[in-house]
């Protein structure tokens, strides 16, 4: 093959209704326009492999123009023995007058060329691109927001099984009825708060792992509202929650003159009653974390009185704790 250019004849472009198209599916699904243009290009070498035996072409697009060229190259030779790969010497110099055997010459197709079956199998390589480019979307808008909170909108609850249809930028995702808040109805259109714990890769695409009664929902609510956490002033140390019922939070100061549990709740309560009003009424209660393990259990199972806290003697990480008889059920709490 000698070292010239390859030259191509002059040809129309394609139907603009395909990048037409390709904008919309942009625009309504997110799917980049750019990585469908590249599916098509490696739809129509499929294409010319299979009805040419030559997966040497070459696509051109212009999307601002809104047409394609296919050309499919070949060798310029004096005697054929391939057509797939292969052009006369006289044909050649149609395409380019200074064409010489051995030259690579650039043939255009026209879209009938293709025939039925190639034509076929580039809209069903199109097609999968489509549901991959869905996929690949998905999961980078779901990987970004992972262990994150997120606003969501409820689009569909099942009947049967109280599952929450929920959607999150321009995915979706299901909220089980089991990590949803106990007792809160959620319906249609309305906007909800929810903690994205995981993101798993299926044979069906990938999919949120996404909680109304996770702990950390609670930890970013209060990252959220309490300026004081998210500058890292205050730090939350440890949440323990039973959703629905009632939440433990202990956050510790990293400045003398910042009050850790007042930051939390805010002038007049403004603070943590928002987080309260978002978790459907759920009690809150914020204490000072303590290194000291045994002041610090005893602010734990506040609002108990708790009457003594001792370390176990066989050295162990447990304490016993003492509280008034009243005030067991209150200290262990609803699931203990």
């Amino acid at each position: 093959m000698s070292g010239r250019k390859s030259k191509k004849a002059n040809s129309e472009g394609g139907p603009a209704e395909i990048f037409e198209a390709l904008a919309m599916l942009e625009k309504e699904r997110g799917i980049s326009a750019d990585f469908m243009i590249d599916r098509i290009k490696k739809a129509i070498v499929t294409a010319c492999k299979n009805s040419y035996g030559n997966e040497d072409c070459v696509v051109n697009v212009d999307q601002a123009k809104g047409v394609f060229e296919v050309y499919l190259n070949k060798t310029v030779v004096e005697d054929i023995t391939d057509r797939g790969r292969e052009i006369l010497l006289e044909q050649a110099r149609k395409i380019d007058p200074t064409a010489a055997v051995g030259d690579t010459v650039g043939v255009r197709l026209n879209t009938r060329d293709f025939g039925r079956i190639a034509a076929m199998t580039a809209r069903n390589i199109i097609r999968q691109g489509i549901r991959d480019g869905e996929r690949s979307r998905m999961l980078q808008e779901f990987e970004s927001k992972q262990q994150e909170l997120v606003t969501a909108v409820v689009d569909q609850v099942d009947p049967r099984t109280g599952a929450a249809t929920l959607v999150i930028g321009h995915a979706e995702a299901v909220l089980p009825k089991s990590e949803q808040v106990p007792g809160e109805v959620l319906r249609a259109g309305e906007h909800v708060k929810v903690y994205v714990a995981d993101v798993k890769v299926t044979d069906k695409g990938p999919h949120a792992v996404i909680s109304r009664v996770h702990p950390d929902l609670v930890r970013r609510l209060f990252e959220a509202e309490v300026p004081e956490i998210y500058d890292g002033t205050v730090e939350i140390k440890a949440v323990s929650r039973e959703a629905g019922s009632r939440t433990k939070i202990a956050v510790q100061s990293h400045n003398p003159d910042v009050d850790a549990v007042g930051a939390c709740i805010g002038a007049k309560g403004m603070r943590v009653n928002r987080i309260v009003a978002e978790l459907g009424g759920e009690k809150i209660d914020i204490v000072e974390y303590d290194d000291d393990p045994c002041k610090f259990i005893a602010s734990a199972l506040s609002p108990a009185d708790v009457v003594d806290v001792t370390p176990a003697e066989d050295g162990s990480r447990a304490c016993r704790v003492t509280v008034p008889d009243d005030q067991l059920s209150l200290a262990i709490g609803n699931k203990g």
